[in-house]
């Protein structure tokens, strides 16, 4: 592919990035659902006019995994204040890690008794989306709670489930694919060894890249060169992560972030004022294109051809989410901070499917007979969750600051 081609694409997907922006300030709607609009109409309306993009679903996954994805994850755990995190850290470790395990689970087996074809559907397609509808992405509740005032704390756990959970549903989903397209055991994957090697390879990748980070940005000194630097370690520990040392990707961003952040105290250093300012037009930039994407790849036949796998989808997202909150609220009752039960309803309801499932469903093997029926569910539930529980999670705010 020429790179006046790959020029042209980039342009034209900021371009509907920006229409979608502008949508929004029009419409008063979020961000997301504008761009998610721009795309479809974009997808529907540029072939009929003769012109191909070029844009298809099975050529996204490496623009999505290595340049969009790690910036969203950065910038997200740039924002989490260490000592908040800290504090929090026990009860997000378990809604990260067992209420993951459990809303995968409980979410497969909805979905495989709903959908009722073993043949064509079978259990390891329950579980991969299963495991992917298990993200969380709480921007656009977050950002009603904090335009209500409401309880930072609750803020505090929702973005630090979001960040955790996103490494453990990536690890679990990149286990599932490996043991999907190799049914005949050829992977000889040990799952306690894949998770404890990704996991704490991939922190302990993230803390040098940190370090690192932090050595290069004291050094140069600048508002300019930080910026680089960040962005630059940002990208690159991701990579690394990914393709030297085989570990998580997303713990290492993540561990990269977390001590350069704590290295770099930005009361101690002026070159590092303004750089959330440079992470928050990057975040809104990549999260739009994403939003783009996932348009551009909605066809109509996935709702006349799978409305009823969508419905399935979308009851099992709600179902397995009650049941992993109210289980996980059990669990963090003997631990000094705890879910608290007013929480519950903007927990639930508030979850929000959004970037990493959509890059996780974007990066499905095309090889596999069931990957269009699981991209199909997982557009329908963000579609559903944009629609409708996005909008209507801002009564449930309003109710617990009542409540409060």
């Amino acid at each position: 592919m020429g790179v006046e081609i790959v020029v042209g694409q980039i342009l034209l997907i900021v371009a509907m990035a920006i229409c979608g922006l502008i949508l929004n300030r029009i419409l008063k709607i979020d961000n997301s659902l504008g761009c998610l609009l721009v795309g479809v109409a974009a997808g529907w309306l540029v072939p009929q006019w003769g012109i191909d993009t070029g844009i298809r679903a099975n050529n996204l996954q490496d623009l999505v995994f290595y340049l969009l994805l790690p910036v969203l994850i950065f910038e997200a755990t740039w924002h989490i204040a260490p000592g908040d995190l800290k504090r929090w850290l026990k009860p997000i470790l378990i809604l990260a890690s067992v209420g993951v395990v459990l809303s995968t689970l409980f979410g497969a087996v909805f979905i495989y008794y709903g959908i009722n074809h073993p043949s064509g559907f079978p259990w390891i397609a329950a579980l991969i989306c299963g495991v992917i509808l298990a993200t969380t992405d709480p921007t656009i509740t977050t950002a009603k709670l904090e335009q209500q005032q409401a309880s930072k704390d609750l803020i505090t756990v929702m973005k630090g489930e979001s960040l955790f959970s996103d490494a453990s549903t990536i690890v679990l989903f990149s286990l599932l694919i490996a043991i999907a397209t190799h049914p005949d055991g050829s992977s000889n994957i040990s799952i306690t060894t894949f998770f404890i090697s990704t996991f704490m390879g991939g922190l302990v990748l993230g803390g040098i890249m940190g370090l690192v980070a932090a050595i290069l940005t004291l050094l140069l000194a600048s508002h300019s060169t930080t910026r680089i630097v960040l962005l630059f370690v940002a990208v690159g520990s991701f990579y690394l992560a990914k393709n030297i040392f085989e570990v998580s990707g997303i713990m290492a961003v993540m561990g990269t972030a977390i001590v350069a952040r704590i290295c770099l105290n930005e009361k101690e250093h002026s070159f590092l004022l303004g750089a959330d300012g440079n992470w928050h037009w990057l975040a809104l930039l990549f999260s739009s294109v994403l939003f783009v994407l996932m348009g551009l790849v909605i066809t109509p036949d996935m709702f006349s051809h799978q409305w009823l796998a969508i419905l399935i989808g979308i009851a099992a997202a709600i179902l397995s989410r009650s049941a992993t909150i109210f289980l996980c609220t059990l669990m963090t009752r003997p631990l000094s901070r705890n879910i608290e039960k007013h929480w519950q309803p903007v927990l639930i309801w508030g979850d929000i499917r959004g970037v990493v499932a959509i890059a996780l469903v974007l990066t499905l093997p095309t090889s596999l007979s069931y990957w269009w029926t699981i991209q199909s569910i997982v557009f329908g539930v963000v579609l559903f969750n944009l629609l409708v529980q996005a909008p209507s999670s801002r009564w449930l705010i309003r109710r617990l600051n009542a409540d409060k």
